[in-house]
């Protein structure tokens, strides 16, 4: 369990104000220029040995991503674009962040910024999020005048600007290449890869684009150093995480904790517990919608990283943990997730197109029984058909829900086919 004094995200639950006098009280922006005079390899050095994988969901190594940056310019500007478009079902922690710690986020542009020689920094909102974007305006503005951002950043001779962009809420515009489209006032679709976006991002030129909590925890890790951080967790899974813990559980919370915990653990010590007790639990979705749901069977002994997930075929992803009792019509709640993925697949790629709403399709005949045995083989193939085949991993998020009911929950599936049979043969 995460000690107190390890905690990042000190007024997650916002006791405290979110302005930059409350926010220097606990610690931000405290040495961040004698950070930036260590230099970029130091900072990016820092990074890597942190172990710090992106908290956005592909967990891709932090330091690595910044590293792939030019490291001289070629007359283009280079650019930092912080994901804060959130849209992942059960996804609250990022808002949080920006709601009541944005100064966090704010210096960690700044030296992300620096390490990857960028003008500046675009924080791409999901424009639901009115408040948030709200506070993180005035934070920023704060930190324009007290000389932190902008022109000679923190007296370091750095120029650096940091800008809010307020996105229409589109759930594709969280995918990298999408979001840089949206930001240029194109349609957000997702553009093939290579050219990776390090080379050519946002208007051509060389970009970055990271989650804010990976963003956000930046300046704590250098200013305690990365040996602290990677202490923390387990080996390749290290560091503090956000986990929105949402569902059937008596205390549905935000919490941060250490990466590795049980989930049996992370739920009755924060969240209360189940509803109606463990045994009351009937599955769980342990990083956010798109990933495959895992039984009570499983839960019982899953540690919450990113390979003990892998390992039982599911992900952390976002840490968006999802509780379901027994109460609950698994092949219907899963139903409601594949009519989102239709709903929100940009319809570029055929396979995520069509197969999307295929799916939806069969699965709402799958909740009331009326389809036959055969048809799961064909749902399960076609997911198979969807994932891997599309230019961004919305088809692997909308065939993955459904590929984990049916290696979970089949028979419940097939039970729902025989009894509407048998009340047709009546």
């Amino acid at each position: 369990m995460l000690r107190d004094e390890d905690r990042i995200f000190t007024n997650l639950y916002g006791y405290q104000s979110f302005g930059l006098e409350a926010a220097r009280k606990r610690g931000d922006w405290d040495g961040t220029k004698e950070m930036l005079e260590k230099g970029v390899d130091w900072i990016v050095s820092e990074m890597k040995e942190s172990g710090l994988r992106g908290r956005g969901g592909a967990g891709f190594p932090t330091g690595l991503k910044w590293s792939f940056m030019p490291k001289e310019t070629d007359g283009r500007p280079s650019y930092l674009v912080v994901n804060a478009d959130e849209g992942e079902p059960g996804t609250c922690k990022d808002r949080e962040i920006m709601r009541h710690d944005p100064h966090k986020l704010i210096e960690g542009c700044l030296i992300a910024g620096f390490a990857m020689n960028a003008v500046a920094a675009y924080i791409y909102i999901r424009g639901e999020f009115y408040r948030e974007a709200e506070a993180l305006q005035t934070a920023i503005d704060e930190a324009y005048d007290a000389g932190l951002i902008g022109r000679n950043a923190c007296g370091s001779g750095y120029d650096f600007d940091v800008y809010v962009h307020r996105g229409m809420g589109a759930y594709i515009c969280g995918e990298e290449t999408a979001l840089i489209e949206s930001l240029e006032g194109k349609k957000g679709q997702p553009r093939l890869k290579p050219p990776f976006p390090a080379n050519v991002g946002v208007w051509g030129c060389p970009t970055t684009v990271n989650n804010v909590e990976s963003i956000a925890v930046a300046p704590t890790i250098l200013r305690r150093g990365s040996g602290w951080f990677a202490g923390i967790g387990r080996p390749n899974n290290t560091g503090t995480k956000l986990f929105c813990i949402s569902g059937h559980v008596n205390n549905p919370c935000n919490v941060e904790e250490e990466m590795g915990i049980p989930l049996k653990e992370l739920l009755e010590k924060h969240a209360g517990g189940v509803r109606g007790g463990w045994d009351n639990l009937l599955a769980v979705i342990p990083g956010g919608s798109s990933v495959p749901v895992l039984p009570k069977s499983i839960c019982d002994t899953v540690l919450m990283d990113f390979d003990s997930l892998k390992e039982v075929q599911s992900g952390l992803g976002t840490a968006a943990v999802i509780v379901m009792d027994k109460s609950t019509d698994i092949v219907k709640a899963i139903a409601r997730l594949s009519k989102f993925y239709k709903h929100e697949s940009c319809g570029q790629c055929t396979p995520c197109r069509e197969g999307t709403g295929w799916m939806w399709r069969v699965m709402e005949r799958l909740v009331v029984g009326e389809a036959e045995k055969q048809e799961i083989d064909m749902l399960l193939e076609v997911s198979k058909q969807i994932e891997g085949h599309t230019i961004c991993a919305l088809g692997d998020a909308a065939a993955w829900p459904v590929q984990g009911l049916i290696r979970h929950f089949r028979p419940e599936i097939e039970r729902r086919i025989e009894a509407n049979t048998g009340s047709r043969a009546a």
